[in-house]
């Protein structure tokens, strides 16, 4: 009787369980799908930030240094923007992220360069300091639901940071979702820029400065210099937003896994404790016949 009472008491207990971790993964699922349309919001404004910035190249005068676009001739100080959660019980979400950045760090380290760590996300700053790594930055609170400000702010920063020959290059180290149950680690170089940006430039610079349909003031090269910073505060709000959708992608394929093992767990439960009712009532049976063949 006291087996049964324990089986029983562990089928409630797991039962608890699997209520929580349903909730939790509707909550999840909720909270994705409205990180995905702020995801799908952002993407056309960032493709006419790039449209912006060729139009205005084509009139700028690029014999023009841009510091962010410059590479520096000595690498000393490098950074890293790491992007993890403020909570747990997202699976793999934020040790993957913190795996990645220690294996760059000992490998900028291994150069002989010195880390600046920017770190987002409560389980990435506790992790950190935990291993005895000083921040530069350490932000906690806005991994659910950023804001363009936030982004903004972090950017300055670094941008600063770089401008003033403080850091000499940065990676910016967060996962992309591409779906709830994929998320991949991305290591972006955001300073110097590259990429799209570079290739803007580049071609501009190929063309040489065109008259346009717009009067620029104070110039094009100014507004282009401008535009940049706020560039990166794109690419920063973009990342945040692709880290955000991956926590509650990653934490929703995870409680749906819990849920899943639970309800596994109350089956197996559940028919042990049937065997177990089975025996008791044999043993019982068993106990009158002797009883009564006794007495006969």
């Amino acid at each position: 009787m006291a087996q049964l009472q324990d089986i029983s008491r562990r089928i409630a207990s797991v039962s608890n369980t699997r209520k929580t971790t349903k909730a939790m993964e509707m909550v999840a699922g909720a909270r994705l799908r409205r990180a995905q349309a702020r995801i799908e919001s952002l993407r056309p404004y960032a493709e006419r930030m790039i449209e912006l910035m060729q139009e205005v190249a084509r009139h700028a005068d690029t014999s023009e240094k841009f510091a962010l676009l410059e590479t520096h001739e000595e690498e000393k100080r490098v950074g890293i923007v790491m992007l993890t959660g403020d909570r747990g019980l997202a699976g793999a979400f934020n040790s993957n992220i913190l795996r990645h950045g220690l294996e760059l760090h000992d490998s900028i380290l291994a150069e002989g360069k010195e880390v600046v760590w920017v770190v987002i996300g409560k389980k990435g700053c506790s992790t950190m300091r935990f291993r005895g790594h000083s921040l530069s930055e350490g932000i906690e609170g806005i991994t659910d639901r950023p804001k363009y400000t936030d982004a903004a702010g972090i950017a300055k920063t670094i941008v600063d940071m770089y401008a003033n020959y403080e850091l000499d290059k940065v990676h910016l180290v967060y996962n992309h979702f591409k779906t709830p149950m994929e998320q991949v680690v991305t290591d972006q170089v955001v300073l110097p820029m590259g990429g799209e940006v570079a290739e803007v430039i580049a071609a501009a610079e190929a063309e040489g400065a065109t008259e346009g349909d717009f009067i620029y003031e104070p110039n094009a090269a100014a507004i282009l210099n401008d535009l940049l910073p706020t560039y990166v505060d794109t690419a920063l709000y973009r990342a945040l937003l692709e880290s955000t959708a991956s926590e509650h992608g990653a934490r929703m394929t995870a409680m749906r896994s819990a849920s899943e093992n639970a309800e596994e767990m109350i089956e197996h439960l559940t028919l042990q404790m049937n065997r177990a009712r089975q025996a008791a009532i044999t043993q019982e049976i068993l106990e009158v016949v002797a009883g009564a063949e006794a007495l006969a």
